[in-house]
């Protein structure tokens, strides 16, 4: 291997050390379920409205 793929930014770390942190890497991208299914929990609905579609006059206390 001529370039590192793990890189120590401070300190010094014994080859022992990376080894043991590679592993325990790859162990948990193992982990990791084959088929993973996009949840969507967005809003059904956009949140803003368009001033130009309105009907007309809404009251000072409506929040809505």
């Amino acid at each position: 291997m001529s370039t590192a793929d793990i890189r120590v930014e401070k300190g010094h770390a014994e080859p022992e050390e990376v080894a043991a942190i590679t592993a325990v890497l790859l162990a948990r991208a193992a982990a990791r379920p084959a088929e993973t299914v996009p949840v969507h929990h967005g809003r059904p609905r956009a949140g803003w409205r368009r001033l130009e579609r309105e009907n007309g006059f809404r009251a000072p206390h409506s929040w809505r």
